[in-house]
């Protein structure tokens, strides 16, 4: 199952890098960057899924030794988590050195770092979610029917297809409950958090216009329109984006990346003490 889980997350590192292979600093590298981190996040959580038919398989053998007393509920659930964190960090590693460093995403060793942990961080939580529906679903393919709606749900309340601003009210709470939206948010503030950095300069601000296909030279004589009418000097040089403008547009400012990462990694712990619960209470079988 490792070996499935470790060739799915290469195999899909390996297509993100050569999908986006050396993004730009450009309105289009702008877009590409944020479609690479939801799709990175998502398949994340995704690959998760495969540890549904685990406890399902130990099941049986989890209520016949507790029921003779030969540990406690908590005892398996704390060895289970701590036997997977080995692989997630393996998995974590795989994955980010594959993508990092192939798509060009910005900070450096340090930005690498940031990476990594939100990659290990995703993986800890969605496994941690996909280990507690395993305690509540008894059957393989239910699970895995569930698993992949939930997820479909997170991804979609995440903030990538709808800005957090522009979701209704009333399904609000449910972008605040989605596990792919902080590490989501994470990475791209990890991306863009340099105020120094620019993606858009002058003419570029009509790459995704109707504007985008006329020639330079009359770009640049709108670009003197607008500074004669804005009172400003614009030229074909000047920064019209940075990428705090970018994480202001895609509404990712209200939790910082260091909260973003602990919120992450507290769904995780918090999803495995459900999981203890599920135990707890639905396997009451002790033999006197």
């Amino acid at each position: 199952l490792f070996g499935i889980r470790l060739g799915a997350v290469m195999v899909t590192g390996i297509i993100l890098a050569t999908m986006f292979w050396k993004l730009d600093n450009s309105p289009k590298g702008i877009q590409e960057r944020l479609g690479f981190f939801a799709f990175a996040m998502s398949t994340i959580f995704y690959t998760c899924a495969e540890a549904i038919p685990v406890f399902l398989q130990e099941r049986y053998i989890f209520m016949r030794e507790t029921a003779y007393n030969a540990y406690r509920r908590s005892s398996y659930v704390l060895a289970h988590s701590i036997i997977s964190i080995p692989s997630l960090l393996f998995l974590s590693f795989s994955f980010s050195a594959i993508t990092f460093w192939a798509v060009g995403l910005s900070g450096g060793f340090s930005g690498y770092l940031f990476f990594f942990f939100f990659t290990f961080a995703s993986f800890w939580a969605g496994s941690s979610f996909v280990t507690f529906l395993s305690g509540i679903v008894s059957h393989v393919m239910l699970g895995y029917t569930v698993v992949v709606a939930i997820l479909a749900y997170f991804l979609l309340f995440s903030g990538f297809f709808i800005s957090r601003d522009r979701i209704p009210p009333y399904w609000l709470w449910f972008h605040y409950a989605s596990l792919v939206k902080y590490p989501y948010q994470g990475v791209l503030q990890n991306e863009f958090d340099d105020p120094a950095k620019c993606f858009v300069r002058g003419i570029q601000v009509f790459d995704n216009s109707p504007l985008g296909a006329v020639p330079n030279s009359v770009k640049l004589q709108l670009l003197k329109t607008m500074s004669h009418t804005l009172g400003t000097n614009i030229t074909s040089s000047t920064c019209l984006t940075t990428g705090l403008d970018i994480l202001k547009q895609t509404g990712v400012t209200d939790i910082n990346k260091w909260g973003c990462l602990w919120i992450t990694v507290a769904l995780g712990f918090f999803f495995r003490l459900m999981f203890y619960f599920t135990l707890l209470f639905g396997s009451k079988n002790k033999r006197r």
